[in-house]
């Protein structure tokens, strides 16, 4: 099954981190990259642009409205994800848990709907 590992962190976060604590945590990233990679789980994922850049569409009273920025209702935001493909949503977990960014920040991990528009 599939699940996307979304990844929620204050913006501005990594880079208030102490320069040898982001190269380490960087080439922790690297080792847990290569590892999900070798494993055939890893389907794709991205590290997201500040959220500064993004636009949000959103309805209201009846009309699609455009504002600049993510406005989500949280100090955190999505800072990027993973998605993989796992046998068990424990696999998932633990796949997350093995994520360097899980000890600093949130990783929400979902369930991928194969097929979305019968479900909406």
């Amino acid at each position: 099954m599939k699940y996307v590992l979304l990844i929620f962190q204050n913006p501005g976060a990594f880079e208030a981190l102490p320069e040898e604590q982001r190269e380490g945590l960087m080439a922790e990233f690297r080792a847990f990259n290569e590892e999900i990679e070798e494993s055939g789980e890893f389907i794709g994922g991205s590290a997201l642009a500040h959220p500064d850049t993004a636009k949000t569409v959103r309805g209201r009273d009846g009309v699609s409205v455009t504002t600049d920025g993510p406005f989500a209702e949280a100090k955190e935001q999505l800072a990027g994800y993973y998605i993989v493909d796992v046998e068990s949503p424990e696999r998932a977990v633990e796949i997350a848990h093995g994520d360097p960014a899980s000890r600093l920040w949130a990783i929400e991990v979902r369930p991928i709907m194969e097929s979305v528009g019968a479900e909406m």
